[in-house]
């Protein structure tokens, strides 16, 4: 059952919601459901009717809430817009005087008295004899169509002026001549063509205009502003409200202090004197940090079951699962801290909660690659790729060393064997990816570099594959004592005859050297000035040249001219 609380809390979201019907109903409810009589429960369902322009049962609301607490200052804030709005301007003003008169500080009663004062004043003044004018009900819609004034009634803010000049014609005078534009429309209304007789008769008004509002002191141009009806006030806080705000204020301290069990009480008491979720949340907080995830987590459940109820902001509901997930994390269950940051951002997205998605991702993927490894298997994996692989079934075999590949990451054989089966398929480009791959994981196996040579080679990368093989010569020295060395040379040889290979057997030492510029790696040897240098010496001294071959950059470059034709040996 409903207590007068819940339908308090009911009638302020529907307050908020400008739904001031409902507001009206509920508050009702919540005076009815009260043990004792409420003056806030008055005052807020004055506040409702002033809303719908009920001024009579405002009026009603606004007596009773001073009834039954008279030195509320707030109450005769409540009286007087009621009192306003019935057109009791004199009987208005000496209730926000009085509110004024109980609590200085009072700004809406301050600014409903400034209201008050200047209507009456703007009343006491005549309207020029230009009020009839305006007391057309279609007025609007014939300035609309009307050609001179069509487009000028297209601005919200004249049409406003317009309609405020039909409720309080007093407002005229100065306004009228102020505004350019209301010239024009009482020329239309009066049935006067402004545009004839020349331009200075139609410059008149505005010198005009100008001296009157020169002439005028400020407080004169406020007082002739057009009067509206005061806005409705917000929901009165009551002592449990702000009650709840000192609590809370005080277990933030705590919190700061890194006493979490008080600051958690606090946040407790503040939540059972006032329902405001950021009680909850900060709770929720208090609780993470003294490890305390599981609660952590069932406080920010009811968090925001809570806020759906009371219409919490989105922003705050999305705070909610973002700390959810962050306890999760805590928890160590990535897809539950997954599953929560997304409800966080599907309700309000930020950098921060995006951030610590995108990283749980990678830390979840590579938690579930992490457990997966199995070295008996990845074992078992490699000897049915083999299998796979000696039957000439070559997808298979891929499938098998992939297998094997994320049982065993670490292990260089399980790339540099895809490698080979992707090769079957002529895969070359993901063929040279796999052997960087066993490459990296170790850098001393020489079968990667000869699958990866072989690839190059294929893709009529020659350049790079003689790289990769005098690199892999160096690597066999070094840990095999050159045991594939023929294969590594035979390879050298394919590359560099490959790479240079004569378009027909006929051609000329002319055509030779064209073909041959054509590579990068000759023509920046042929443009190098060293290069040049010795070059020119050899022609005069072959002798030379055998000196300088005895430095390795040189002798690299001297043999990839030999076999480019630039250099021709007898």
């Amino acid at each position: 059952m409903s207590t007068a609380e819940d339908f308090k809390k009911e009638g302020n979201n529907a307050f908020v919601a400008k739904d001031f019907q409902k507001a009206v109903e509920l508050f009702t409810k919540a005076i009815e459901a009260s043990t004792e009589p409420n003056h806030v429960l008055y005052s807020n369902r004055s506040a409702s009717h002033a809303s719908l322009k009920n001024f009579k049962e405002a009026l009603a609301d606004a007596e009773e809430c001073v009834k039954i607490n008279p030195s509320w200052s707030k109450g005769h804030n409540r009286l007087g817009a009621a009192l306003y709005g019935l057109g009791k301007y004199d009987e208005a003003e000496k209730s926000y005087q009085k509110a004024l008169d109980l609590d200085a500080s009072n700004k809406a009663a301050k600014d409903g008295l400034d209201q008050v004062r200047a209507t009456m004043q703007q009343r006491s003044q005549p309207d020029l004899g230009l009020g009839s004018m305006f007391q057309d009900p279609n007025l609007i819609q014939k300035l609309k169509t009307n050609p001179k004034t069509a487009e000028m009634m297209k601005d919200p803010q004249l049409v406003s002026k317009v309609l405020q000049f039909q409720a309080n014609p007093q407002a005229m005078g100065t306004q009228l001549l102020q505004d350019p534009r209301m010239m024009t429309i009482m020329a239309v209304m009066l049935g006067v063509d402004l545009t004839m007789g020349g331009d200075e008769s139609s410059s008149a008004p505005k010198e005009a205009s100008s001296d009157k509002a020169q002439a005028a002191p400020e407080s004169s141009k406020k007082e002739s502003a057009p009067s509206k009806e005061p806005e409705p006030e917000p929901m009165e806080v009551d002592d449990d409200k702000r009650k709840a705000e000192e609590l809370k204020t005080e277990g933030n301290a705590l919190y700061k202090k890194r006493n979490f069990d008080e600051a958690i009480e606090k946040y407790d008491q503040a939540w059972n004197l006032h329902k405001d979720v950021t009680f909850l949340n900060n709770r929720a907080a208090a609780e993470y940090e003294k490890g305390d995830y599981e609660s952590a987590i069932k406080t920010l459940e009811k968090s925001i079951e809570e806020g759906r109820e009371l219409r919490t902001d989105y922003k705050i509901i999305a705070k909610s699962f973002s700390r959810m997930g962050a306890a999760y994390h805590k928890l160590g269950d990535c897809k539950k801290a997954i599953e929560y940051y997304e409800k966080s951002l599907t309700e309000h997205r930020t950098p921060d909660a995006l951030t610590k998605l995108r990283n749980l991702e990678k830390e979840l993927k590579k938690k579930e690659a992490e457990a997966y490894i199995d070295p008996e298997k990845a074992e078992e994996a490699r000897l049915q790729g083999k299998e796979y692989f000696s039957n000439s079934d070559w997808p298979n075999a891929v499938k098998a060393y992939t297998e094997m590949i994320k049982r065993a990451p670490h292990d260089a054989r399980g790339y540099s064997n895809r490698a080979a089966a992707l090769a079957k398929l002529m895969s070359f480009p993901e063929a040279i990816k796999d052997c960087n791959q066993a490459i990296e994981k170790d850098p001393n196996f020489i079968r990667a570099y000869i699958r990866k040579a072989n690839a190059q080679i294929a893709v009529k990368e020659y350049s790079g594959a003689i790289e990769t093989l005098e690199t892999a010569r160096t690597k066999d020295a070094e840990t095999n004592n050159g045991a594939n060395a023929r294969e590594i040379d035979q390879l050298y040889f394919k590359a560099s005859q490959q790479r240079f290979k004569p378009a027909n057997a006929n051609e000329t030492p002319e055509e030779a050297y064209a073909r041959a510029m054509k590579d990068p790696e000759v023509a920046a040897i042929l443009q190098d000035p060293v290069m040049q240098s010795i070059l020119a010496q050899a022609q005069q001294n072959p002798a030379a040249l055998e000196e300088h071959m005895k430095n390795p950059a040189v002798f690299k470059k001297i043999q990839t001219l030999i076999a480019a034709g630039v250099i021709r040996t007898r």
